[in-house]
């Protein structure tokens, strides 16, 4: 005597066609989406609490929101600066636009940056080399120095006293302005 192969969902003998999935077997009008109770037809579906969830359910259900593209995402998830994003879209907000995963990056009104651009965009800038200044600054004659750009216009020297002097809108050191 052969024994009965039984549907999961209504535990009656399956003699026809089957579906199987997940240890399981159910008459293929009973393999049904957990959450909305239809026909699971496609080839491929997803598991959640070991029973079937068609991929409808599964997006609106279990899947977040790109940040960058709004649309749902389905694989890695980049979670940063309190969102979700695909790993293609977290990237730079600056010109070079590369992408920003496993990368130190710095926030600015909602948006990443890699350092370069970062710097580029919003550091402050040096009043003689107009550079980024990345590190401690020299504050002089109400602007940011490189602390190597802050020099005597006469002399050349780094200016390293508390004093000096104002030559034509130019700091002097004070060896230089006997």
């Amino acid at each position: 005597m052969t024994e009965n192969i039984v549907c999961h969902k209504c535990q009656e003998a399956i003699t026809k066609r089957m579906i199987t999935a997940l240890g399981k077997t159910w008459h293929p009008e009973h393999f049904l989406c957990r959450h909305c109770d239809e026909q699971i037809l496609d080839a491929t579906f997803n598991v959640q609490s070991g029973e079937p969830v068609c991929n409808k359910c599964f997006v609106e259900r279990y899947t977040y929101t790109c940040a960058g593209c709004k649309k749902p995402i389905l694989e890695k998830t980049i979670c940063a600066m309190g969102e979700s994003w695909h790993e293609d879209c977290f990237c730079c907000g600056g010109a070079c636009k590369k992408p920003l995963a496993n990368q130190t990056f710095y926030e600015r009104d909602g948006k990443p940056y890699c350092k370069q651009d970062y710097e580029d965009l919003f550091a402050a800038r040096c009043a003689k080399c107009e550079k980024p200044i990345t590190d401690s600054a020299v504050l002089a004659m109400n602007v940011k120095w490189h602390r190597d750009c802050f020099r005597c216009n006469k002399c050349e020297n780094p200016i390293t006293s508390q004093t000096f002097t104002i030559d034509g809108d130019k700091p002097v050191c004070p060896a230089c302005n006997c």
